[in-house]
Order: structure tokens, then sequence, then C-alpha cells
């Protein structure tokens, strides 16, 4: 399967209910690399890279959490980061 890094804008209920550490477990658990964020103005940033499968996974991982609910995303692609092997919160 072929790699894709995408950058991708959270808004809504994103914030203070566990969204970052849901996004790290669920990267972890399906072998996709990268990296998540709170913004100031409430929203998430995350750069995600994998499968288009794995990118899938992760997202619906997150939404199934409690208290998470997503208003909005902003999905753009982006190059690949070549030596990356991980996925963590920022």
């Amino acid at each position: 399967m072929e790699k894709t890094r995408k950058a991708i804008r959270f808004e809504g209920a994103v914030q203070g209910v566990g969204f970052r550490y849901r996004a790290e477990h669920a990267a972890e658990a399906v072998g996709a690399t990268g990296w998540v964020c709170n913004e100031e103005d409430g929203s998430v940033s995350m750069e995600i890279q994998g499968t288009q499968e794995q990118i899938d996974a992760v997202i619906q991982a997150i939404e199934r959490g409690s208290y998470v609910f997503i208003e909005g995303m902003a999905v753009r692609t982006i190059p690949l980061v070549e030596d990356e092997w991980f996925f963590h919160v920022r």
C-alpha cells in the first residue's frame, strides 16, 4: 500500500477530552507516524503518515472517543517525512 501524509486541523470539542492521547494510541496501534498538538484557538492540528486505511482508522478511533465531537476537519496532502518512526503528542 502506498503511504501518504496528511495535515489535518480538527475543530469542535477536541481539547480537554483525551483527543491527542487517543490519536497517539490509535496511530501506534496501526503503525502510522506523525504528531498531534493543541492550538491556541481551541483546534487540534495533526500530521499523520501511513496508508489511507491507517489514517482512516486513526480518525475513526478518535471519533469513537467519549466527549470528542469533531465539527470540522481541514485536510491537505503534504510531502512524506522519510525518517519518521513514531507518532507523538507535541
